[in-house]
């Protein structure tokens, strides 16, 4: 999930200090020295999440390639570079649709902070295009996201699906995202941004259920003081998708059986049928086979919803897409919570994709979102996903307690082991010790202190990259750096 970062600059010198700023940072980096290069690089595929655009180059100069790469259809953020600062010059990138800008040379805080908002912007971009998609039920399967084998199959199912008008019945387990198929289906078909009305028919009562899906007249029984049209007539010209739909009672699947053949409905104290034109989809987590054997569910109905059926696959069946669902779970929080989570480091992609989510996609999602709000650094790490089963850490092997064989022994309550006792077992090495001398647990200031200048000195004083793996920004280091008094240990390591 690494985010990559296009520098597009005819002076190499320029290109290598801006990659050394952005490397620091965790951030891949790719080059072009011309606006041709680009140009060609990002048509032949290569990544890039935002581009950094020099405006003076040979050839094709920064204005013409930022025009062309919109023309061309390619929405990354743009970047511009100008060694002049002349605001005629920068009014017309802003104009063609570029981000930022900045004067080279620019402190490398500039930097950083220019692609962050740039990343930000086009994160903002993404999302609101999504959330238009979804209201207006426009919603396509290119909204559905993972390439593995087993989503190609659903996409391309589900594509031909929509296409027609033929019942469809999404088979899968809870939290798979049947719902979100079901509206790819809506928006891919002659439907699309027609209503798209939702019900779960585990969730209705049962005694109101047969009013909120087909309706009731006024007086029709005690309470219905105003008519009430019903999910089925809320639907009208578009889709109803009946999520759960094994959870109906028997006498609302005769009714239901009778709306998809008739198409039409009956609602309560209604005294003739009203006719309705609604597409049906319908979502299960259950055996509606085995349901029919034990009489739970009415064969009829089964086989006149179960015509087209598409199996939607748990997320351990398609665990290569873990990455680009936490990709957009990080994107979409930290918009709503108004974070900057660049991503997740690999090793943390491993654990996740290690994991079997017995709740899918919607357990990973829940997951991610507590990660965000508590997230200090700029990349999830392991310990981030503590709820999680079997995701959390070991124990890092730098902080270690010193040796039993240096300690005396210390007594302790009854039924407690002492401090030698639990010292016995431990590992000798001790790069910061947890214990004093006396066995004793020393302060946490200390051991902090300690850990701090540890890894000053093994990742030769890259506060970043010590950032990085203490799990904290960089502003917290450097005010910790400063009142544990470490800026000599700073300086020697650097």
């Amino acid at each position: 999930m690494t985010k990559t970062v296009l520098v597009v600059d005819d002076d190499p010198t320029q290109r290598r200090l801006i990659q050394a700023v952005l490397e620091r940072e965790g951030f891949g980096v790719s080059h072009a020295e011309t606006g041709e290069q680009a140009i060609d690089a990002l048509v032949a595929g290569q990544p890039a999440d935002v581009i950094m655009l020099d405006l003076v180059m040979p050839g094709l100069g920064g204005q013409a390639t930022l025009a062309e790469l919109r023309q061309r259809g390619f929405s990354q953020p743009v970047v511009v570079l100008t060694a002049t600062g002349g605001i005629d010059t920068v009014v017309q990138a802003m104009q063609a649709g570029a981000q930022d800008f900045f004067v080279k040379p620019a402190a490398p805080e500039r930097i950083l902070v220019s692609i962050r908002n740039a990343l930000q912007m086009g994160d903002l971009r993404v999302e609101v295009d999504r959330l238009k998609k979804r209201t207006s039920g426009r919603v396509g399967f290119d909204e559905l996201i993972g390439g593995s084998p087993a989503m190609t199959q659903v996409k391309r199912m589900g594509e031909r699906a929509a296409k027609t008008s033929i019942p469809i019945l999404i088979l899968g387990e809870s939290g798979v995202g049947k719902e979100l198929i079901a509206r790819a289906v809506h928006g891919s078909s002659e439907r699309a941004g027609k209503p798209f009305v939702a019900v779960n028919c585990g969730a209705l009562p049962e005694n109101l259920v047969e009013s909120i899906l087909f309706g009731h007249e006024k007086g029709s029984f005690t309470g219905a003081v105003d008519k009430h049209l019903g999910k089925f007539q809320e639907a009208n010209g578009g889709t109803l998708f009946l999520d759960e739909v094994g959870e109906l009672p028997l006498d609302i699947q005769v009714k239901l059986l009778r709306a998809l053949q008739e198409s039409e409905i009956d609602p309560v104290g209604a005294k003739r049928a009203v006719r309705v034109d609604v597409r049906i989809v319908s979502a299960t987590n259950r055996d509606l086979a085995q349901a029919v054997a034990e009489g739970r569910f009415r064969e009829d109905l089964f086989y006149r919803l179960n015509v087209f059926p598409i199996d939607a696959p748990s997320l351990r069946e398609r665990r290569e897409d873990i990455p680009a669902l936490v990709e957009a779970f990080v994107r979409r929080f930290n918009i709503e919570e108004g974070k900057r989570v660049v991503g997740a480091t690999a090793e943390t992609l491993a654990l996740l994709a290690a994991h079997d989510w017995p709740g899918n996609v919607r357990q990973l999602e829940n997951a991610v979102y507590r990660a965000i709000v508590l997230a200090d650094a700029p990349y999830l790490q392991p310990h981030d996903f503590p709820a999680v089963s079997g995701l959390k850490p070991p124990m890092d092997d730098l902080v270690r307690p010193a040796p039993a064989a240096a300690l005396p022994a210390i007594g302790a309550p009854d039924g407690l082991p002492t401090a030698e006792q639990l010292l016995a077992e431990m590992p000798v090495d001790a790069p910061v010790r947890i214990l004093d001398e006396r066995g004793h647990l020393r302060t946490l200031e200390e051991i902090e202190r300690d850990l701090i200048q540890l890894a000053i000195e093994i990742y030769a004083g890259h506060m970043s990259e010590v950032a990085r793996r203490l799990g904290i920004g960089r502003s917290t280091l450097y005010r910790k750096v400063r009142e544990q008094g470490l800026e000599d240990v700073l300086k020697e390591a650097g």
